[in-house]
């Protein structure tokens, strides 16, 4: 299952300039897996001060954006819509190189269990077929009030 832009918006809460999926390539319910794709452009807000003389997209924004590709495969379940994605953990994150304007960012993220509302998913980030980022992310669904 492939998912454009604008079905995304329909499923997570992000616009932009904070929405760091462009497309869902694949999604498999049943591994509790999703992957995501970011094309980086230089166009984007970050890059105007982050680094200007040599641009590069900050790890926490690589981050966010495998994070949001998860909450696309958790809010797509009936029982989660309209729930919000909250952080609540980040563990043994690592980041092997920049990734820059005009890379595209393939983000694989699965689920692998559930702790007293924690939902707790191994994460990498790839450029072509090289490894950029990876760790394991910790989220919470809460309620909208």
């Amino acid at each position: 299952m492939t998912l454009s832009n604008e079905e995304i918006k329909k499923i997570i809460p992000h616009r932009y300039p904070f929405l760091l999926v462009d497309k869902i390539e694949s999604i498999d319910e049943e591994n509790q897996t999703v992957v995501g794709i970011k094309c980086v452009s230089a166009n984007e807000m970050q890059f105007l001060g982050h680094f200007p003389e040599m641009s590069v997209m900050p790890g926490v924004l690589i981050v966010e954006a495998m994070a949001q590709t998860g909450a696309v495969l958790l809010l797509k379940e009936e029982a989660n819509k309209g729930k919000i994605p909250l952080f609540a953990g980040i563990n043994k994150m690592r980041f092997a190189r920049p990734v820059v304007p005009g890379d595209v960012l393939k983000m694989h993220v699965q689920f692998k269990r559930k702790i007293g509302g924690i939902c707790i998913a191994d994460c990498q980030a790839f450029v072509e077929d090289q490894k950029v980022a990876y760790g394991e992310i910790l989220c919470a669904l809460q309620e909208v009030k």
